[in-house]
């Protein structure tokens, strides 16, 4: 079994309003100087097997089919 985590954030430049929304809140609750919130998505899986390689590729189809909006983000994979 692999375990494997994806992360997907936004890519610069895209508005983030649920970022802003963060931070705004952040604000009011009193915690000043935090700015620059991104907000992301991410993935705990399990693979079955034991090749990497092929859990890795796999794992960038999954990004690009369905886990990410390439369009808008970006992903990075971290394989255990």
């Amino acid at each position: 079994m692999i375990k494997a985590r994806v992360t997907v954030t936004l890519k610069n430049g895209v508005l983030d309003p649920q970022g802003k929304a963060i931070e705004g809140a952040l604000g009011a609750l009193g915690f000043d100087g935090v700015g620059q919130i991104r907000q992301g998505k991410v993935f705990d899986l399990e693979l079955a097997g034991e090749d990497k390689a092929k859990a890795e590729s796999d794992l960038q189809a999954m990004c690009e089919k369905l886990l990410a909006n390439t369009v808008i983000e970006n992903y990075t994979i971290s394989i255990a």
